[in-house]
């Protein structure tokens, strides 16, 4: 029986090829979001660099913007940005996919050579039957795997930890800075870069035209100063404008 399978050797060790590599590119994303689920367990004290990103980015938004209305979305762009180095987690999904299809084309393609060379059924029934073989453990490795499944608890532990401990515990945090009179946000400005606020799906440049007309219109109406108040003046708004 094995005879058969060494007939076309050639095509064999290709289709078998193409479908492990296949169930590869199901593994790898798999233990990755495997290890990105343990670490969500313990967020407060992971060493991964991908959550540690994650929180600062959080914390900056939070603080920037005083709140985020939609944690589901910002926790989704994360999970689109999961990458193997530069590689993104999604595309290893897709390959895989694609790559057991190749395999199920060689295999037709050998059958349909074997077909013309006239070759008799149990010649050409190896290449039918590692198809088979082949889409089943496709299937079953993707069953078994469930990288859909991961990526909804992963996405529920992050959701989970962003939005009832650590929004709660920078507010608290807030709260204690106020209290004690370190933080006062209507002297401390916002300085913030382009890349995070549109991360946070924030815009900036809105909010700076009013903010000139106001100063504007202030210093219209505001009666004179003395020289030393107003170059105190001048260098507060420099520095608030800035």
């Amino acid at each position: 029986m094995f005879a058969l399978f060494f007939r076309h050797k050639y095509f064999m060790f290709v289709i078998l090829t193409l479908f492990l590599c296949s169930i590869l590119c199901q593994i790898l994303p798999g233990v990755i979001y495997r290890r990105l689920i343990r670490e969500t367990e313990n967020m407060s004290a992971t060493k991964n660099k991908s959550l540690q990103q994650l929180k600062l980015k959080f914390t900056s938004c939070r603080q920037l913007h005083e709140s985020i209305p939609n944690v589901s979305v910002f926790v989704d762009k994360f999970l689109n940005q999961i990458s193997l180095g530069k590689i993104p987690v999604s595309f290893f999904r897709h390959l895989s996919g694609q790559l057991t299809l190749l395999s199920v084309l060689v295999a037709g393609i050998g059958a349909c050579i074997a077909i013309i060379q006239e070759e008799s059924f149990l010649m050409i029934a190896p290449f039918y039957l590692v198809s088979f073989l082949g889409l089943y453990l496709y299937f079953a490795a993707a069953s078994l795997i469930d990288l859909p499944g991961k990526t909804g608890i992963l996405r529920t532990n992050l959701v989970d930890y962003l939005e009832n401990h650590l929004a709660n515990r920078l507010e608290q945090t807030r709260l204690d800075m106020r209290m004690v009179g370190m933080d006062d946000p209507a002297r401390e400005p916002k300085k913030t870069s382009g890349a995070l606020d549109r991360f946070c799906g924030e815009n900036t440049d809105s909010e700076k035209e009013p903010l000139f007309e106001k100063n504007a219109e202030h210093k219209k109406n505001s009666p004179a100063f003395t020289p030393s108040e107003a170059e105190e003046l001048e260098v507060l708004l420099r520095e608030f404008l800035a």
